[in-house]
């Protein structure tokens, strides 16, 4: 595994000051699991790290407004247990919400139900009321539960708010378009336009496939529930993060000069337009981190040959300061003759990160080859997966 990694870049970062100290803004973090790459007669192909980490919001400075719309599966699946555990768990995430905030709450099953149009959060005694009425119906209509929960948020849209959709459902989508590629594109159009979507998948009858798709796509997150009794805890955790984001609309943007070809990205969604990388983060929480890594292939060098290998640039809004913030890391490698050079220079953290993603990638093809039924082909992938 050691010689895999001979041929990984090291970037030196460089940050682009916006006035406020690093304390209050997002760090960001470019490198690689080893400092020097080993001399080849033939092109290599490397891996980058880009991380970011949200500052730490503190308690005594006021938190970005949220403008969130629960929506709500009330289709005859949800009867009994569930339905109950679902409408407490609304019901105290609209506890945590102050007047700053907006909030609609949407229910689902055969059509889709406004309960309460988008307000800001004041009456939370009339929001609990609604959502205490809540009763079972009929089918599944996903798509279009998710369709209104967005044009409840765009009546309060705002890029000074966290604008986000919470889905909870239950079962699959049959009502409407169904499948994870239709609620993928959703998902993409909500990103451009600063809404994400959390999907909190309830029990085993759910499709998991389209409810990750449409969390991916918009940059929201994604969570199994088990048992209707985590349905509180879950919605807890996830105003948590909503209430703690401290960076939004993340670009990430990187250039790489003429010899160095880009080969691809794992970690998030991103496109490749001849020399320049660019990928999309919808927020960033406080203290939270988050990567993605680029693969590259670099010609052959000679040793103590230094190579620029790009630029990396990333701009987002400083949820606590209003600003649009600027980073930005020059990349650079250098060659060198010898293997033990190479693995004097090893960084674990950032190599333990790249293991874990580069091998979460096979485990995905692994799963692929289970699924056509290529049992073979399956086993060969994870066996060599586990080697490496």
């Amino acid at each position: 595994m050691m010689k895999s990694f001979q041929t990984l870049l090291l970037l030196t970062l460089v940050l682009c000051g916006s006035g406020l100290s690093i304390a209050d803004q997002v760090r960001l973090d470019v490198g690689s699991p080893y400092a020097k790459v080993q001399v080849g007669d033939k092109k290599q192909n490397v891996w980058v790290r880009v991380g970011l980490t949200g500052f730490r919001m503190e308690q005594e400075k006021k938190r970005a407004p949220v403008n969130v719309a629960i929506v709500l599966d009330r289709s005859g699946s949800m009867q009994g247990e569930k339905i109950k555990k679902a409408k407490q768990a609304a019901m105290q995430a609209i506890d945590r919400l102050e007047a700053q905030d907006i909030v609609s709450v949407i229910t689902y099953d055969s059509s889709v139900n406004v309960l309460v149009p988008a307000t800001k959060a004041t009456d939370k005694a009339a929001i609990r009321q609604k959502i205490a009425s809540i009763r079972i119906g009929g089918n599944t209509a996903l798509f279009a539960g998710v369709s209104k929960g967005a044009a409840e948020v765009r009546k309060f849209i705002d890029e000074e708010r966290v604008n986000r959709i919470i889905l909870l459902s239950d079962g699959l989508a049959n009502v409407g378009p169904a499948s994870p590629g239709a609620l993928g594109k959703l998902g993409a159009s909500l990103m451009k336009e600063r809404i994400s979507v959390s999907t909190l998948g309830l029990g085993l009858g759910y499709n998991e496939d389209l409810m990750m798709k449409l969390a991916l796509k918009s940059g929201g997150n994604h969570v199994f529930i088990e048992n209707a009794s985590e349905l509180a805890d879950i919605f807890n955790k996830e105003f948590d993060d909503v209430m703690s984001v401290v960076a939004q609309d993340v670009k990430i943007s990187f250039e790489v000069p003429e010899g160095i070809r880009p080969v691809r990205v794992l970690g998030n969604e991103a496109d490749i337009n001849g020399q320049k990388i660019v990928t999309r983060l919808a927020q960033i929480y406080s203290k939270q981190s988050r990567f993605i890594l680029a693969e590259l292939e670099i010609p052959v060098g000679e040793n103590s040959q230094k190579l620029d290998l790009g630029t990396v640039s990333v701009r987002y809004r400083n949820m606590s300061s209003g600003a649009e913030d600027h980073l930005t890391g020059k990349a650079r490698i250098e060659y060198c003759d010898s293997a033990k050079q190479v693995d004097l220079t090893i960084n674990k953290p950032v190599l333990e990160d790249v293991v874990a993603m580069v091998a979460n990638e096979q485990n995905k093809l692994a799963t692929a080859y289970l699924d056509k039924g290529n049992l073979k082909e399956c086993i060969q992938c994870l066996d060599a997966n586990g080697k490496w």
